[in-house]
C-alpha cells in the first residue's frame, strides 16, 4: 500500500510516498481501506518536529479518514467489514495519509449517510473541537452570546453553526471576504477585522471561542460578562486579564460519542462540512505547502486516496 512518510523532521519536501505492507489490526482496532483523509495544522506540527504527542519518525502522516472497513482486531464488535466509517486513527494523530490505516476502534463512528467520503474526512478533529470548545467547556444556555474568534477557520465554522444550531446569539470575527459566509453559517453580527477591532464594538459576551491566539485572544477578556468564559485550543501559555472569569485550554479527543453526536446534526444538514481544496495522495506535499500559505480553497484540505 502506498502511504504519505517521513524519514526526518523539515519543511513539506522531507514528505515522500512509500509502499508499506498490509497493515493488521490489533485488540480493538479496525483496518480502514481509505477513501479520504484529512490534512490540518497540526500535521505540519509533526512534520517538523514539534507535535507533543507524535512518535519520533519513521511515521505515516494523518489522522483524519474516511472510508470503508476492511479488518477488525480482537475485541471489536461494534464494527464489522464493509461498514463505511469515518474519524481518527489514534492519540498520535498519525497513520490516516495512506491507502490503508489503521484506527482505533474507540476513534471512529459510522459514516453519515448523507455525506460523501471527501465529507467526512473534513470534519472529525475540527468538528470534535468545536464541539467540545462550546458544549462541554462554553456551556452556553440557548439566547446567550457566542463570540467566535476566526469564524471562517476550519473550526471556527463549525463553532459558528454548533452555536446558531443550539440558539446561541453568534457574533463572529473574520476578515472581509468571509463576512458573507459566516453569515450564511449563522452568525447574527459579523465584525470585519480588517475594518475595526471587535473589542471596541461587542460588548458583554457569555462565552469567546478563540482559534487564534495572541493578542486577539487577550482582547477578548474584555468583551466577556463576569462570571464569563474563554475556551481556546491555541496556547495553554496565557493568564487571564481579569480574575471574574474564567478560561479553558485542552486538546481535543475524538470519540465514538462525540463523533455520532456530531453525525445527527450531519445528516439532518443542520451542519454543513467545509471541504477545501482536494488533492491527490501523491500530492500530500502540495497540500502542506497550502498549510504553509500557498494558495487554496477555504475549508479543510482533503486527500484523495480512492474513488
Amino acid at each position: 500500500m502506498k502511504a504519505a512518510r517521513i524519514h526526518r523532521f523539515g519543511p513539506p519536501d522531507v514528505i515522500v510516498v512509500d509502499e508499506l505492507p498490509r497493515p493488521v489490526p490489533a485488540t480493538g482496532e479496525v483496518l480502514v481501506r481509505v477513501i479520504a483523509s484529512g490534512v490540518g495544522p497540526w500535521d505540519a506540527l509533526i512534520r517538523e518536529g514539534k507535535s507533543k504527542v507524535s512518535p519520533p519518525p519513521p511515521l505515516t502522516l494523518g489522522s483524519d479518514l474516511a472510508g470503508a472497513v476492511e479488518a477488525v482486531g480482537a475485541d471489536v464488535t461494534q464494527f464489522k467489514a464493509g461498514d463505511e466509517v469515518y474519524g481518527v486513527t489514534n492519540g498520535q494523530f498519525v497513520g490516516a495519509n495512506a491507502e490503508l490505516a489503521i484506527a482505533s476502534a474507540g476513534m471512529v463512528a459510522l459514516k453519515p449517510p448523507r455525506l460523501t467520503n471527501l465529507e467526512a474526512a473534513s470534519a472529525p478533529v475540527v468538528a470534535v473541537t468545536a464541539w467540545q470548545m462550546l458544549f462541554e467547556y462554553a456551556r452556553p444556555e440557548p439566547g446567550q452570546t457566542v463570540l467566535v474568534l476566526g469564524a471562517a477557520g476550519n473550526v471556527g465554522s463549525y463553532a459558528v453553526q454548533l452555536a446558531a444550531t443550539a440558539g446561541c446569539r453568534v457574533v463572529a470575527v473574520a476578515g472581509s471576504k468571509d463576512v458573507e459566509y459566516v453569515r450564511s453559517l449563522g452568525a447574527r453580527d459579523v465584525v470585519d477585522y480588517r475594518v475595526g477591532d471587535f473589542a471596541d464594538v461587542v460588548r458583554s459576551v457569555d462565552a469567546v471561542v478563540d482559534t487564534v491566539g495572541g493578542d486577539t485572544r487577550d482582547r477578548a477578556f474584555g468583551v466577556l460578562k463576569p462570571g464569563g468564559i474563554l475556551v481556546t485550543v491555541v496556547s495553554s501559555e496565557f493568564v487571564p486579564a481579569r480574575s471574574d472569569v474564567r478560561s479553558a485550554f485542552f486538546y481535543v479527543d475524538v470519540t465514538t460519542a462525540r463523533l455520532n453526536a456530531i453525525s445527527q446534526l450531519l445528516e439532518s444538514g443542520q451542519v454543513i462540512a467545509q471541504v477545501g481544496s482536494v488533492l491527490p495522495l501523491a500530492d500530500v506535499r502540495t497540500a502542506h505547502e497550502m498549510l504553509a500559505g500557498a494558495p487554496h480553497r477555504r475549508g479543510k484540505i482533503v486527500l484523495q486516496t480512492a474513488t
